[in-house]
Parts: structure tokens; sequence; C-alpha cells
């Protein structure tokens, strides 16, 4: 028999015996677990466990009451206590694909009562089909073995309770007799539902996309018939023949979390024709075509040849500074320079002790001058000093006005935290010019190795985009970083920032704030700012808007809050790639000095590209509160798709020539809605990088 078969094979594979088979016994047994749901196993005190053997049999006793429970909530088709489980618990911890003593998955259950949500809930988990199922035959044979032997079961234990007069026995016989009822009914749900199911129908869309020079990206979607069995896998197949034949090649997508697929490995310039169709327990349904019917893999820089704009630049700057070091090997700083490897093998934990040294250098005052503060944060706690003082160093007591262009140096040197001996030294040797401006960049990198030493930390993290002044004269440069480590800080202390700021006696009034005061008002806003500008975009193609205002030392550039190392944008689509035949189009657009795509034309009404730019400007408008009429004056910029990486690229709208830049004293007529900004554009520029 198929049933004995399949439990020959579990016994062979020492399978554990099948959970509860009843209703209220799963009912009971989910409360168990739920319970447990909250425990951790490392959690539990050692000295309550005989030993190491003994706390891995209770978790054995949890997982295999957990892979129970599942089995039980698929079959009672409780789709919240199935959610529950996998949210709790591993596909692995759950047995997810081991059969049970039925031959069946919770998987193969949930498709044959046709329970869809509890089924695409298992797909998304991993969840796989029963692999005995080699055939359509073997399964219905399968189905009508259960639905038979639970059928002679009742009959066996309906005898037993007649015959028997009533006692003990006869009431565990009653109890078996419900639930083998309930089993049966079970059975014979699963039976009609494969029995009336049939293949699916096509994917209700196919698209076909560009992807690279080599590669098409498919994405498709489920069938919209909602009459057959649920689709547990989707077939892709690609051919240079419309008719397919041959076929060059197909994948089986049974991970269902996302419905997408990457043909790799194509050749550049070729026509590839691409169908989807799915799969379900009735088997394959007909394939779909992929709209639009084809794809040549290209690239928009095969249009012209270019090559990518940063290739080698790194290698190139690394080259030069190695040129530079080269000069100054013969100069007094070079065997210092040597040495300073050696003084970094302290370890962190050692040398932030000096945090609470009573020799410290830390201010607690400010005088009139010039700062450098270190802001290092964990969660929403932060570093202080021994006297619970953010460190402060001073970098000069003379300078009561930081130029612009000394800020932006100092930006830069972020970018070289490791170098900073180095160019310290180096700077001193250049002092015989007793430039103002060397001897205050000078003083700068005094402050900054004076900063790392107390606090043993070379990197001090990201400048703030400006700096803190207050009406007495004292300027703070502000420094952020966040530390992810686990790692126990010897003699380290964090304080809650809240603690911090309600803490601190303030020595300034309300009305004229010092540089210190305002920084602990507005820490969590620096700390938001600090975290957002290390985001990253999802992959995708977006539109950016380019808009420019300057200022008698700098010139800044309009970016969103919510990321603002990257200029105001919209997603256009996740496909990031621009194809050759696309850029052929924008360059016709922006031969003939075409306007920005506002409304649709009968000749592009089919350009998929077309209809995307469109809705995304509008969205961009109403983004940065434009009219969607003055937009028609708006160009895309057409030199260039800006590549981030291999994933997100950019194609830029720019304003009229004469409003890319708003001078001083211009009022610009559109005024973005809250929630933007304007940094410098140097400082964009390293937030980009970074």
């Amino acid at each position: 028999k198929m049933t004995q078969q399949m439990r020959d094979l579990q016994l062979a594979q020492a399978r554990k015996p099948p959970g509860p088979s009843s209703p209220n016994a799963a009912k009971r047994l989910y409360r168990n677990l739920s319970g447990k749901f909250r425990v951790n196993y490392t959690s539990f005190d050692e000295g309550s466990l005989v030993g190491r053997g003994e706390k891995e049999k209770l978790r054995k006793s949890y997982l295999f009451q957990s892979n129970a429970a599942l089995f039980e909530a698929v079959e009672l088709q409780d789709l919240d206590r199935v959610q529950e489980l996998l949210k709790h618990y591993s596909p692995e911890e759950l047995d997810l694909n081991t059969p049970n003593s039925e031959g069946l998955l919770p998987l193969d259950i949930a498709i044959m009562t046709n329970n869809a949500p509890i089924a695409r809930a298992l797909l998304q988990a991993g969840a796989k089909e029963s692999p005995h199922f080699v055939s359509l035959e073997s399964r219905s044979l399968h189905l009508s073995t259960l639905v038979r032997e639970a059928e002679q079961r009742i009959n066996e234990l309906m005898a037993q309770v007649v015959n028997e007069a009533p006692n003990a026995d006869c009431s565990e016989k009653e109890k078996q007799l419900k639930a083998w009822e309930w089993r049966f009914r079970l059975y014979k749900r699963m039976k009609a539902g494969f029995e009336h199911a049939r293949v699916p129908d096509v994917p209700s869309s196919v698209h076909l996309s560009v992807a690279s020079s080599s590669s098409l990206q498919v994405t498709f979607w489920e069938p919209l018939s909602v009459n057959s069995a649920v689709v547990t896998k989707y077939k892709v197949e690609w051919s240079c023949s419309p008719t397919f034949s041959p076929l060059l090649g197909e994948a089986v997508i049974d991970k269902l979390k996302d419905l997408h697929f990457t043909i790799q490995g194509l050749v550049s310039g070729t026509a590839y024709h691409v169908r989807v169709s799915a799969y379900n327990m009735k088997g394959w349904g007909p394939p779909q075509a992929s709209t639009p019917p084809f794809g040549i893999p290209s690239n928009w820089r095969e249009y012209d040849g270019r090559v990518p704009r940063r290739r080698g630049q790194a290698e190139a700057l690394d080259h030069l500074l190695g040129q530079v070091k080269t000069v100054h090997q013969h100069c007094i700083c070079h065997e210092p320079c040597k040495n300073q490897p050696q003084s970094r093998k302290h370890s962190v934990s050692k040398s932030l002790k000096h945090l609470f040294h009573p020799g410290s250098k830390f201010l607690k005052t400010l005088k009139r001058g010039l700062y450098l503060t270190a802001i290092f944060y964990k969660d929403d706690n932060i570093l202080v000093t021994h006297e619970d003082q953010i460190p402060v160093v001073e970098i000069d007591d003379t300078y009561s006005c930081l130029l612009m262009q000394d800020f932006l140096w100092f930006t830069k040197v972020s970018c070289m935290w490791d170098e900073i001996l180095w160019l310290r030294q180096c700077v001193t040797v250049s002092q015989s010019s007793c430039s103002c401006i060397l001897q205050t960049r000078f003083k700068m990198l005094l402050a900054i190795s004076q900063m790392q030493g107390l606090l043993g930390i070379q990197d001090l993290g990201q400048v703030f985009f400006e700096p803190i002044k207050d009406k007495q004269g004292n300027i703070l440069i502000v420094t952020l970083k966040e530390v992810k480590t686990n790692q126990t800080f010897e003699s380290v202390r964090w304080v809650p920032i809240c603690k911090l700021q309600t803490s601190r006696k303030s020595v300034s009034s309300p009305e004229e704030p010092t540089a210190l005061d305002t920084l602990l008002i507005s820490v969590q806003d620096k700390l938001a700012y600090h975290q957002r500008s290390s985001h990253a975009l999802s992959p995708g193609l977006y539109l950016g808007y380019l808009k420019l205002c300057s200022a008698v030392d700098q010139i800044r550039v309009l970016v969103p809050e919510r990321l603002p190392n990257i200029l105001c944008h919209v997603k256009i689509r996740s496909n990031p790639n621009i194809s050759r035949e696309e850029w052929e189009w924008l360059q016709k657009m922006a031969s003939v000095e075409e306007p920005v795509p506002i409304e649709p034309e009968a000749d592009t009404s089919q350009n998929p590209l077309f209809q995307e730019l469109q809705v995304a400007i509008k969205e961009l408008m109403s983004l940065v509160n434009i009219p969607l009429q003055e937009a028609k004056d708006f160009r895309l910029y057409s030199q260039e798709v800006l590549d981030f990486g291999d994933q997100v690229s950019f194609l830029l709208l720019l304003p009229p020539s004469d409003d890319v830049c708003t001078a001083p004293g211009q009022n610009n007529p559109y005024t973005p809605r809250s929630g933007f900004l304007t940094l410098p554009l140097q400082i964009f520029e390293l937030g980009e990088e970074r």
C-alpha cells in the first residue's frame, strides 16, 4: 500500500511519531506553546538544569511540540497560529519540509484543502511539496488510501464502543473515535480539493526589462483565477525564436517571496523572447508571453562607448597620495610617521579610560574661541567624560570667526583620520611661511590628534554639516560616530541622552545659549541627521531634482531631510539600467530641445520609459512644491546617467539654466515644503561619497 510505503520510509528516516490528532488536542498544545514563545533557550539558569544534555533535551522537546502544533494549525486552517509559529521558529526548527507519518507536509495539507492564505505563508517561509508525489496518480492513490484507512479505523472503533460496557477504556475509545472522524473528514476534504482542482491559468502579467548588457529581468504576477489550486512554482523560458524552438534555457522558481527572475549570460544586442508558466498540484499551466514580446540586452554606455566616470579614480587618488608621501620621505617628519602604527596597537577599551583620568584635557566650559567635540553614541546613550561632559578640546582660543574655507578643509581631513600625524608633521615643516591659514589648520590637526589620543580612537566619525556658533564668540565643530559593537569597554561611562540633557546645569540664558548648550538641546536632531545620512537607496532608477543656491562664500544644494546624502528624488522603477534604445530616445528628445514629458503623445504612448517619466515628474514636482506647468520649461540632463554602483542610477531634472542656482538676495518663488534642508556643496559631495 502507498500508506505502508510511506510509513516504512518514515521509520527508515527515524521520524518522530505524529502529534495530536484532534482539534482539542491541538488547541491544548498551542496554548502550552504560546506561553513558551517568549522563552530564550540560552536564558535558562544553568544551575536549574542537570547539565547541557538535559537542556538540549528540553529544547528538542519544545521543537517537536512546535512541529506538531504547525501540522495541527494547518489542518485546523488557523492562519493566525501558523503565522505565529513561523514567526517564532525557523524552518529548520519546525521541520518544515519533513513529512509526517502519513507522508504529508504542511504545504500539502494547505494546498489540498485549498487554503490559499496559509499556503502563501508557508511558501514564503520556504515550504515545499512532498517529493513522494511523483505523479497525479500517486497523489490520488495516496489520498484514497488515507480516506479508506480512516474509514476502516472508524468502523473498528464504533464496533468496540457499541459492544463494550461503559468504562474508562470505552471513554478513551470514544475520544479516539471522535478524533478519527475528524481526520476522516479532513482527508475527504483534501481528496475532493485535489479532484476538483485544475491546472493554473497563465500568469496575469509578465513584464520584461533590460537589466544590463548581458541580462534581462522578468517580473510576473499570480494568475487572476481563484478557482484553481494554489500555485507553488513558476517556470521561466527564453529563446531567440518567437516559437521557442529551439529553447535556449529555462529556470524553475520555487521561492515565491519575490516574483521576479534575472536571466544572466545573454549576448548583448541579441533579441530574446521570454515566457512564464505556473505550476500547481495538477501540473503546469499554459505559458504567458512577456510584454514587450522580446528584450535586447544593452546599456546606455554602448550608445557612444563611454566608460564609467569613476573607473580608476580610487586607484589614481591612492597613487597621487603615494607620490605626495614619497616627496616627504626625507623630511624630519618621516621617521615619526613610520612609528605611528606601533602607537595604535593599544586597545580601544584600554585607552578609553582616559575619559575618566583626572589629568585629561577635556574642557568643561568654553571661552571665546574655536573648539572640537566628538559625539559617540550607541542606541540612546552617549559617551561622556568622568565629569559627565561631552568630550571637547580646544583648537584655537584666539579664533573668533571660522572661515568657511577652513571648515570645508576640516571636513576633507575627516576622510583621513588615520593620517593625522603624517599631515600634522608635514604641515609643521611647511610653517616657515607663517601663514595664518596654515597655523589655523595646523591647530586643527593638533586638536584632532589630542582628541584621538584622549579617546584612544582614530576614527572620530562624520563632521556635522555646519558648526555651532553662539553670541559669546564660541564656535564648535561637531563630529558624530555610532558605536555598533557589543564589546564591553573598561571604565567607560555611557549616559542616556535624556539624562545628560536634564542633569546639565546651563551657564547661559535661554535667549543666548552657549554653543555647548545649543549642542545638548539639538543633539537628537544631529544624531538623526547622522543616521539618515548613512542610509542607502533601494535598487532602482531615480529621478533627481538639482537645485542650488549661492552665498558669498559657498554654494548650497537642496536635499531631503530623510536622506540628506542624496538629491531630492522619486523612484522611477526598480530596474536601474537604462538600455541603449531608451538612451537613444532621450538623446532624440534633447537634440530637438523637447520639453520634459508632461502630457502623453500619440507616438510615445507605447514607450514604457516615457510613461514612467510622466508619473515620476508629476510626483517630484508635487514633492518640491513646483506647479506642474512650470515643469514644461525644465530639462532632463542628457549627458549621462549618474550611476551609484550597479544597483542605483539617476536621471537629473534641471530647472531652466537661469534658475538652477538662486543668487544671493534672489527670492525662490517655489519654496519646498517642510522636510528639506540645504547643505554646502562640498559637504554634500563628501556625504555622497560615504
